[in-house]
C-alpha cells in the first residue's frame, strides 16, 4: 500500500517549478484583489460621507 502511495506522489522537479510558479502568480493576484478591496473600501467611505453631507445641508443643518 505505501509503495503505491509513493509511487502516486509525482516527485518530478519540473513539477515543483510549475507550482512554484504559479503561487507566485496567485500570491501576486491575491495582492492585488486585496488592494482592489482597500481602494473600494476608500472610494464607497468617500461617497458615503459626500452623500451624508448633502443631506445634512439640504436639511439645513451643518455637517459633523
Amino acid at each position: 500500500m505505501a509503495k503505491a502511495l509513493l509511487g502516486h506522489v509525482n516527485s518530478d522537479a519540473r513539477t515543483t517549478s510549475v507550482l512554484a510558479v504559479e503561487n507566485r502568480r496567485l500570491r501576486r493576484r491575491v495582492e492585488d484583489l486585496e488592494s482592489l478591496v482597500l481602494r473600494l473600501q476608500a472610494d464607497n467611505d468617500r461617497l458615503a460621507a459626500a452623500v451624508r453631507d448633502d443631506r445634512l445641508a439640504a436639511e439645513g443643518l451643518q455637517p459633523v
